[in-house]
């Protein structure tokens, strides 16, 4: 597909600064730009890109000021990593839609499934499965018995939608990932064996959520494990039995959430983040990296960081004193020392 500057311009409301004709049909990042494609600098940290990249067009923030000449030709827009997205998904839409059922897949008698849905080979959709409009069901998916997926959602290859569940719409879900997996659930027995304890309820999935690939949320012991809508997962996430998340909560790879625990709205939860079970984390709560959460955050927006987890600002206070340690031993130990000489000097006086 191909666009000019002048057209890029007017679908994203901003000021071409340059060639308005200049045509692009490629996008690229801005370090490796080549003529015909078009690339965008949000992060400061690339500026000094803008001025050697053979990019035909780069879209900047309107606040953007040019420190030497810019051979590109410019589009300022308000913001230019929202900008840039929006054309990937104007691109995106245009791209040639997957349609049709393919014949090597199983699709049971009783499923309610929509004309315009792909189904691509190998897949299997059980009974009383409901499948909604425009929705994309690649390549070794199963959907399981009485499970329900919403318009316009994809399930990528190898995607697991086990009976039961449900996923809302305009979803996406990446290859590998489980929906509806037993919780862990063992009572002690004796203190060498553990008997099963069945999980019996399911997945709620709400609307426009996307999960990376190979995560795994599991069906609730009873009841519904809950994905509030606008729920962004990072691959590898780990969501427990009857765990809730709040609505448009984000949160990044190898994050793993006991059973049973409360994530609010809005919250952020950096990468590897362990948080235990039956615990409530309050809304546009943000929490660091590795951080290990062991008790409930009650404050609204707050943000905490380390293992245990607390208070970022204290956290790094600490961090600070414990890097520290060393030099503060051999302090104290040369303190010590000479604390000794002098009493022995005293006892000689």
């Amino acid at each position: 597909m191909e666009l000019t500057a002048k057209s890029i311009a007017e679908f994203l409301n901003g000021k071409v600064e340059g060639d308005q004709e200049v045509v692009v049909n490629d996008v690229s990042k801005i370090e490796e730009g080549k003529p015909g494609s078009l690339t965008f600098l949000a992060n400061p940290k690339y500026s000094k890109y803008i001025y050697t990249t053979s990019a035909s067009i780069v879209i900047v923030n309107d606040s953007f000021v040019a420190e030497k000449i810019i051979n590109s030709t410019l589009i300022r827009v308000e913001d230019a990593y929202r900008a840039f997205a929006a054309l990937l998904e104007m691109y995106n839409k245009n791209t040639k839609k997957l349609k049709g059922i393919d014949p090597q897949t199983h699709i049971d008698k009783s499923v309610v499934i929509d004309e315009s849905v792909y189904v691509g080979p190998f897949a299997y959709i059980g009974e009383n499965a409901r499948i909604g409009k425009n929705v994309q069901i690649h390549p070794q998916v199963f959907v399981g018995d009485n499970a329900e997926v919403g318009d316009n959602t994809i399930l990528f290859p190898g995607v697991k939608v086990f009976n039961n569940c449900i996923v809302g719409k305009d979803c996406i879900i990446h290859g590998g990932t489980i929906i509806g997996s037993d919780g862990f659930g063992f009572a002690p027995k004796n203190q060498k064996d553990y008997k099963k304890v069945p999980q019996i309820g399911n997945v709620v999935i709400e609307d426009n959520v996307e999960i990376g690939s190979n995560s795994s949320i599991d069906r609730a012991t009873m009841g519904s494990t809950i994905i509030r809508t606008g729920v962004k997962m990072d691959n590898l996430v780990q969501i427990a039995h009857n765990v809730e998340i709040g609505e448009h909560t984000v949160m990044a790879s190898q994050v793993g959430i006991a059973g049973s625990t409360k994530i609010g709205k809005n919250c952020m939860i950096g990468g590897q983040v362990g948080i235990v079970n039956h615990l409530t984390i309050a809304d546009e709560v943000k929490i660091a990296a590795q951080s290990g959460v062991g008790s409930s955050i009650y404050e609204k927006g707050a943000i905490i960081q380390g293992s245990p987890a607390f208070n970022i600002k204290e956290y790094q206070k600490s961090l600070v004193i414990f890097k520290n340690l060393p030099r503060i031993q051999k302090e104290i130990h040369e303190t010590s020392r000479l604390v000794k000489d002098f009493q022995v000097l005293k006892e000689d006086i």
